[in-house]
């Protein structure tokens, strides 16, 4: 069954799933979009020609990488909303300036001139009414424990050797950038609320959430 006509959710939705690293993005945007019979849209790594050269170094590399990403999300946004919508986003180009373009500001891996030179461009291209704002972006949320259990689970090398720091602070930095964040309209999904790896069915009550979240978003558009 076709869930997106059974809930009555605009073929042009786009919605664009957000949270900290190990919170199930992937898992997510691809569930969703097989239930509502949409595209997804990936973040392209292999190609990045700026990622082996930032890890070596970083306070060289911060300031290209970031306007690397900022430059393919824009062009990225820009494609889904010429095609018409229906995608699903792993990860929202918001998080490149509220999230890792900050943390290396603070930590001073990229100075305060290229700091504002980014943020000015971001502010610039993104923070307009011109810019096609996705129609929802679902943040995944869940305790730090919970999240350090699916990085051990899922095994990856790099993470494993990650200290637990660098998530704990990963952790904050994303819960006090949802706090503040209003570019577009927001639903909270916990991790332990759902479980897409065991049960395909779960979807279903996520995809009634986000059909009354829509059209109650839409009701106060109007007023």
């Amino acid at each position: 069954m076709n869930l997106r006509k059974k809930y009555d959710i605009p073929s042009s939705s786009v919605i664009t799933i957000a949270g900290t690293v190990g919170i199930g993005k992937s898992t997510m945007t691809n569930a969703l979009a097989n239930a509502l019979n949409f595209r997804t849209s990936f973040e392209k790594v292999d190609t990045n020609p700026y990622l082996d050269k930032f890890y070596e170094d970083f306070d060289r590399w911060s300031f290209h990488l970031q306007i690397y990403f900022l430059a393919e999300r824009f062009k990225e946004q820009k494609r889904i909303f010429e095609y018409g919508g229906g995608f699903i986003q792993d990860r929202s180009i918001y998080e490149d300036t509220g999230i890792f373009a900050k943390m290396h500001y603070e930590k001073g891996t990229m100075n305060p001139t290229d700091y504002e030179t980014y943020t000015s461009l971001f502010d610039a291209m993104v923070m307009t009414p011109y810019f096609p704002h996705p129609d929802l972006l679902i943040y995944l949320e869940g305790s730090l424990d919970d999240i350090l259990s699916r990085i051990k689970v899922r095994g990856r090398p790099m993470e494993q050797q990650t200290p637990i720091e660098y998530w704990t602070e990963m952790h904050r930095r994303y819960e006090n950038w949802i706090n503040q964040f209003n570019a577009c309209p927001v639903l909270r999904l916990n991790i332990n609320e759902y479980d897409l790896i065991q049960s395909e069915e779960s979807i279903e009550p996520i995809v009634e959430r986000i059909s009354t979240f829509l059209n109650q978003t839409k009701k106060l558009r109007r007023l």
